[in-house]
């Protein structure tokens, strides 16, 4: 069985901690043995990332903008071959990592690669006197994967990190750890020197070496709410800049004269796109009463006409969860739904030829009465859509915000007014207006409330990966003070 090795100084390396399996979440079978860190291995990365930063943090902007710019070129290329990797190693439909997976990866790194040589400060005359600022890097940053969209998410972390003059020890999610490795291939084959993106697989223990450790400046990482206050905690001891890209419990608000069809296909994405399992869903759509009935019909139409099946199937919609812990966390919450709530659709595993050993759910959909019932209080993180009603705007904007979460949030309306108002309300560091769960590069990424702090992407991603510092030059004599 083919081993996955760490990644330290632009090589290859057989990790000495725990080895663990990896597993194909649409066969259940064994398909990799991954080889964890040990103490050893990470102290080693350490090194070999503190060796990198000297390199890396004094080449010119544009210089590491180029080789990033290779990078993309080179993802793009082996976007066949990745996108395989990826679907075998997560359970998501062909049809997907062929189109978004390591292409939206690809457009992260050249979003930053261009923006590397324009990071700049600023000049303040003081009378005489001037100061300037600078923006310079913060040192070996941690980045901590999330297995729901592994390559895109480790370009996430990686791009703005290098484009700023930082490392970066990637640490790959357990359950997803074939990637991380083959893009560190694609870097060094772009030309990025040695230590400068290091890979160390492993499971929370190795991500309590990175929170733990003094020489890691900045944690980021995409996961659980649970998770992240750990992360948080832990980095505490040393001040760490952290960035926390957490879950959540999102609502999309449909209005009485909204475009149904466009209401209907922002719903199916923020659903069951990834067979539900991304952050950002829209798992607590609430209809207005008026239109409660037309919605519903024009949904399961549409919604029975997906297709659940094996993943490399370029004609399957609807792929296998991740592995069997987490199947059985969902199906736990579908059947609290059905003690609670109306089902309408789905509800059940599904067995696919071919895929026997696999953890396929339908696409499932309930009818509830009550904003208190646990399907629509917890994230389910599976294809469970939760289906409110609601009659006034203001009752609506309310039971929206009534969460812990404030991921993310829709709202479908033709009126250009309420649109901005509503959205103005919506406690969501993400918000759409007539569509759903589009992240381009360009745009900042994060929650508010316990659905993490900081921002991925755009230029706000920048300020996470810099420290700005400030020089006061004094063209006139002080004198003494103290006369």
């Amino acid at each position: 069985m083919q081993k996955i090795p760490l990644f330290i100084d632009n090589q290859p390396v057989l990790g000495r901690g725990k080895h663990f399996d990896n597993f194909n979440p649409a066969t259940g079978e064994k398909t990799h043995e991954v080889t964890s860190a040990s103490q050893d291995d990470f102290e080693k990365a350490i090194a070999s990332a503190k060796r990198g930063f000297q390199v890396w943090s004094a080449m010119s902007p544009t210089e590491r903008g180029r080789i990033l710019h290779r990078a993309s070129q080179i993802l793009r290329e082996k976007n066949d071959e990745l996108a395989i990797l990826e679907c075998q190693d997560t359970g998501k439909p062909i049809r997907e990592t062929l189109a978004v997976d390591v292409i939206s990866g690809a457009d992260c790194l050249e979003y930053y690669a261009g923006l590397a040589p324009s990071l700049h400060g600023q000049h303040h005359e003081l009378g005489g006197d001037f100061a300037y600022t600078k923006r310079e890097p913060l040192g070996i940053c941690a980045g901590i994967g999330a297995w729901n969209y592994p390559i895109q998410i480790a370009c996430w972390k990686a791009a703005p990190a290098l484009a700023c003059g930082n490392v970066m020890l990637f640490k790959p999610a357990e359950l997803t750890p074939l990637t991380a490795f083959k893009l560190a291939e694609v870097f060094r084959e772009a030309g990025m020197p040695d230590g400068v993106f290091n890979v160390i697989q492993g499971d929370a223990e190795v991500g309590k070496m990175m929170t733990s450790h003094p020489e890691i400046a900045k944690v980021s990482i995409t996961g659980e709410v649970g998770t992240g206050k750990k992360v948080m905690t832990a980095s505490a001891d040393t001040l760490k800049h952290v960035t926390l890209e957490l879950g959540g419990k999102s609502p999309i608000v449909i209005f009485e004269d909204a475009d149904l069809e466009e209401a209907v296909n922002g719903v199916m994405l923020g659903n069951f796109y990834t067979q539900g399992e991304i952050c950002s869903n829209g798992t607590r759509v609430f209809v207005h009463q008026a239109i409660r009935d037309r919605f519903l019909e024009k949904l399961l139409n549409r919604t029975k006409e997906l297709i659940v099946g094996d993943p490399t199937d370029p004609e399957t919609h609807i792929g296998a969860l991740i592995n069997q812990t987490h199947f059985e966390k969902v199906m736990y919450y579908i059947s609290e739904g059905k003690k609670e709530a109306e089902l309408v659709l789905g509800g059940n595993q599904k067995k696919i030829s071919g895929c026997e050993g696999g953890y396929f759910v339908e696409p499932t959909i309930f009818s509830c009465d009550s904003d208190e019932m646990k399907i629509v209080r917890e994230e389910i993180f599976g294809p469970v859509l939760s289906l409110l009603t609601f009659d006034s705007e203001e009752e609506v904007i309310r039971r929206a915000n009534d969460t812990p979460f404030g991921l993310a949030a829709g709202v479908y309306t033709q009126n250009i007014r309420r649109a901005h108002r509503v959205v103005g309300k919506l406690q969501a560091g993400m918000c759409w207006i007539n569509t759903y769960n589009i992240n381009p590069v360009e745009i900042p990424f994060g929650g508010y409330k316990q659905s993490g702090i900081g921002r991925e992407n755009g230029l706000a991603a920048i300020e996470h990966y810099s420290q700005l510092k400030t020089v006061y030059v004094a063209m006139n004599d002080l004198g003494n003070p103290f006369e």
